[in-house]
């Protein structure tokens, strides 16, 4: 079984040393959705929300958020993001906004948390952004699918590693 890094010997919460790591490029895929009432959806598909392009403002807070991460994370490492991509999917026949978030750097340590919290953010950027006329809506199912990189090498959702 394999240990958990972020403690020490003595069970006390630590920042993993990853200096003697090789750098490689890193790569960290994560998606989530936000389901709604057909009318809130409705408002976000036709660009006529009274705060503006929900989507365009969830993709920026989106990328703000991965940018400060180990501000946000106790022992996360402060990485240089050299690529984010956020993208949003409407599903019309369920009601929900999916989200897509692909972040990559040159490290040392991988760049999951920093994608999941770019997708996290996003959706609760959604929701903040249309909770005056739909408090319900649920966001569900923010998750890594897919990252590369380091020792590990590639992982993915479904596969048996």
């Amino acid at each position: 079984m394999t240990t958990l890094t972020h403690f020490n010997q003595s069970g006390e919460a630590h920042m993993v040393d990853v200096g003697q790591k090789a750098t490689t490029q890193r790569t960290a895929v994560t998606s989530g959705y936000i389901e709604m009432l057909p009318n809130t959806l409705a408002l976000i598909q036709s660009g006529e929300h009274k705060k503006g392009d929900v989507l365009s403002i969830a993709r920026i807070a989106g990328i703000m958020a991965s940018k400060k991460t180990a501000d946000l994370i106790p022992l996360c490492h402060p990485l240089p993001i050299t690529h984010l991509e956020i993208t949003f999917n409407i599903d019309s026949e369920n009601n929900r906004v999916y989200c897509r978030t692909t972040v990559k750097t040159n490290g040392q340590t991988g760049v999951e948390m920093e994608a999941l919290t770019a997708t996290q953010i996003a959706l609760l950027t959604i929701y903040d952004m249309c909770k005056a006329v739909d408090r319900g809506m649920c966001i569900q199912s923010i998750r890594l699918e897919e990252k590369s990189g380091g020792k590990s090498g590639l992982w993915q959702r479904g596969t048996s590693t």
